[in-house]
């Protein structure tokens, strides 16, 4: 396996409060595959996906070409309505977009970046869907 290009995302649906769409990734995020990761949200996002889980727990590692896309994920999820009065700074973007992370490597590039200051990082599946 390539492990510099390979990079198998699946899609699920689940159930919280509300219905969450689970990407499942597998493999490294890095600058050669990053847009497979992209791809995929936007195709959801498309789909009328509203709330993301990006399940990373099969995930070794994340590069910063990896922070970038879900960073611009994080974005296009939670663009301002154009037609609202409230302050899109003072939103809670996290409600949108949460991340499933089980390597102590991931999750401290996502502590390191601040990542986790506005998406809520989950060990558990369970847990994660739950919260929304």
């Amino acid at each position: 396996m390539d492990w510099a290009s390979s990079l198998q995302i699946r899609t699920s649906e689940a159930q919280g409060r509300v219905p969450v769409t689970v990407l499942h990734v597998e493999g490294r995020i890095n600058m050669s595959n990053t847009d497979a990761l992209e791809q995929a949200a936007s195709a959801a996002i498309d789909q009328g996906a509203r709330y993301l889980l990006l399940d990373l727990s099969s995930v070794p590692s994340l590069t910063s070409a990896g922070l970038r896309s879900i960073h611009l994920i994080y974005q296009q999820l939670n663009q301002p309505d154009p037609t609202s009065q409230a302050d899109p700074a003072a939103a809670e973007a996290s409600k949108r977009l949460k991340l499933l992370v089980t390597s102590p490597d991931v999750r401290k590039v996502l502590q390191i970046s601040g990542f986790d200051s506005y998406l809520e990082v989950y060990s558990s599946l369970q847990k994660a869907i739950a919260s929304f």
